[in-house]
């Protein structure tokens, strides 16, 4: 009888076990998920500004070039 008692604990920390680790490991991963949607996000916006801002940039870039040739 102590015997069986002992191989169902033994069963259940091991059941135990796997249930917090499958909890822990998905609030990581939630974390992660988080972090991947903030880079998109972050991507996004980065060629939404350049889009938005092209012909500002073309003129800065071609104002530089024209100073560096010394036609300034």
């Amino acid at each position: 009888m102590k015997n069986l008692a002992l191989r169902v604990f033994v069963a259940l920390q091991g059941i135990e076990s796997k249930v917090a680790s499958t909890f822990q490991d998905e609030e990581g991963q939630t974390l992660a998920e988080y972090g991947l949607i903030m880079a998109v996000i972050a991507v996004a916006v980065i060629a939404a500004a350049a889009v938005a801002f092209r012909q500002g940039i073309i003129n800065a870039f071609t104002s530089a070039t024209k100073c560096l040739s010394g036609s300034c």
